[in-house]
């Protein structure tokens, strides 16, 4: 069979492979490296390059994916998260290095059993790349992989139903926990002003406005709904919409007057009154939308903010990050004033520009190559480590001179699981004649090795994120999927609990420890190697 055939079936395979589900767990596109395993083990062949242009392409996506959270979450309130993630893959490492030298294992093969154990394909890339038997590397992340993937699941799984602790269900804590994890949908609702207490005063000085997610996004004017001017004062008979989830509504609405059942029949235009913004300027993120004033200054409401694939009504104290998208109310001539203060239309980050992508990883592969001398030790990023670190960089500062560091998502999913794609069958393939030698020469110890490299981190996660830092269980459980780059396990704990608390500590772990992990891994095999 041709080789680029061989290629192109493996892939579609392995991704065939990858959707099926064994006790509601699936492989995903790591199963590509399974299927390219055995066609290797029967002396199938393909194309020289694919394999190097795929993971430069894979680490370069990654880099841009976690740059806009990777460095604010060293100096951020999620600096712990990030901390708990470091701990985890510096844990890991040192067992690795533990085990290595215990059952005098390859420092290939030890390479390879730790990235599978920790569920990191970018590791496995930075290894395969640095490494001089690329094979042994592929056959240890086959086997530690699905080691991994249901250690962790299971300790979700395990902490859920016997770590939870019992609360007193009327209890402050328990009316609060509820409140968070209850389901949420935006609402938006009518409102007619009786409050007298409150004629004469601006919504900024009302408290539970301040307090609430929830905004007044238009006031009715001879039958029509106009955005709240910046110098609105509440009067009597007033008619306001609210935006926000039904128990903030419905509180704000209990505060200011009676909610109508129904809107009026009014006109709204909300084709010209309401745009999205992406957030890029440094004068806008970082600070709370008490301290921007954008209504009294702009004459603009942010009445949604989009954030991680999570959209939101914000409060006056919520913080503005980089990268929200924010959904503004106003008039047309203020939201054109707005494009420039806040950033970019999101149309002008869905258009793909090749020529960025090119020179990005182009640079990348030069960072990679270039050697630096640290502690006696020649050192050099190689093919992954230079493009994840300028793909973190560009991700961070969204533009590089004329380099943009932002691709649609659907772009940058395709070129991710792509250059995955590329990447697992090349290095499966060349591995696959060496399967049955080392399974047959290390047999269980490889099995025990995996299991150790995955529990140990995540145990000592957990201790340290309860009893040091006192977290939540979620925070910690959502920290430790984070730490140990584990989506299956984030899946299963979101489909535990409606609360944030996971996501938001998992995407505060995940990219410090993604990062770490892809940096250390080539450097783990090498001091192996030197000290063997």
């Amino acid at each position: 069979m041709p080789p680029l055939t061989v290629l192109l079936a493996v892939i579609v395979l392995g991704l065939t492979l990858g959707r099926l589900k064994f006790f509601g767990l699936s492989l995903g596109t790591s199963a590509i490296l399974f299927v390219a395993l055995m066609a290797g083990h029967f002396g199938m062949q393909v194309p020289a390059g694919f394999g190097t242009l795929g993971l430069a392409l894979f680490v370069f996506c990654v880099g841009i994916s976690a740059g806009p959270t990777f460095f604010r979450g060293l100096a951020s309130q999620g600096r712990v998260m990030a901390s708990l993630g470091a701990l985890m893959v510096l844990c890991g490492v040192g067992v690795t290095w533990c085990c290595a030298r215990l059952f005098g294992l390859p420092a290939d093969l030890a390479g390879g059993l730790m990235a599978g154990a920790l569920t990191s394909t970018p590791a496995l890339g930075a290894i395969s790349e640095a490494s001089s038997d690329p094979a042994s590397v592929a056959v240890g992340f086959g086997v530690a992989y699905p080691i991994g993937i249901v250690a962790v699941v299971l300790f979700v799984q395990v902490a859920i139903k016997w770590m939870l602790p019992p609360v007193d269900p009327y209890s402050e804590q328990a009316q609060s926990e509820v409140a968070e994890t209850l389901p949420t949908t935006i609402q938006r609702r009518a409102v007619e002003v009786l409050n007298p207490g409150i004629v004469g005063r601006r919504p900024s000085q009302i408290s539970v406005l301040t307090d609430s997610r929830c905004q007044i996004s238009r006031v009715q004017l001879d039958k029509r709904w106009r955005p709240t001017p910046g110098d609105y004062v509440f009067q009597l008979g007033d008619k306001l919409l609210l935006v926000g989830e039904l128990p903030d509504v419905t509180l704000v609405a209990e505060t200011l007057g009676v909610m109508q059942e129904q809107e009026d029949d009014a006109v709204m235009d909300v084709e010209r009154e309401r745009k999205s913004f992406v957030v890029t300027s440094p004068k806008i993120f970082g600070q709370t939308l008490k301290e921007l004033r954008l209504r009294s200054m702009y004459g603009v409401t942010v009445v949604r903010i989009r954030r991680h694939d999570i959209e939101f009504v914000p409060s006056a104290r919520t913080q503005i990050e980089f990268g929200d998208t924010l959904t503004l109310v106003g008039e047309p001539s203020r939201l054109t004033q707005m494009e420039r203060v806040v950033g970019h239309r999101p149309r002008t980050l869905n258009e793909t520009d090749l020529l960025s992508l090119l020179i990005g990883v182009c640079t990348g592969l030069m960072v990679g190559n270039y050697e630096f001398v640290l502690g006696g030790l020649s050192i050099s990023l190689g093919v992954a480590g230079g493009p994840l670190m300028v793909g973190l960089l560009l991700g961070h500062f969204r533009r590089l001179g004329p380099i943009r560091g932002s691709f649609p998502p659907a772009a940058q999913l395709l070129m991710t699981e792509g250059g995955l794609a590329f990447f697992l069958a090349d290095a499966g393939v060349h591995a696959g004649a060496n399967v049955s030698s080392v399974l047959a020469e290390y047999g269980a110890v490889l099995l025990l090795v995996a299991m150790l490299i995955v529990i140990m981190p995540m145990l000592l996660g957990y201790v340290v994120a309860k009893y040091v830092f006192r977290l939540t269980l979620f925070q910690t459980l959502g920290a430790t999927c984070g730490g140990l780059t584990s989506t299956p396990g984030l899946a299963v704990l979101t489909g535990a609990t409606d609360s944030s608390q996971p996501v938001t500590s998992y995407v505060a772990a995940y990219p410090v420890a993604l990062a770490l992990i892809t940096i250390a891994a080539p450097l783990l095999v090498d001091l192996i190697k030197r000290f063997s």
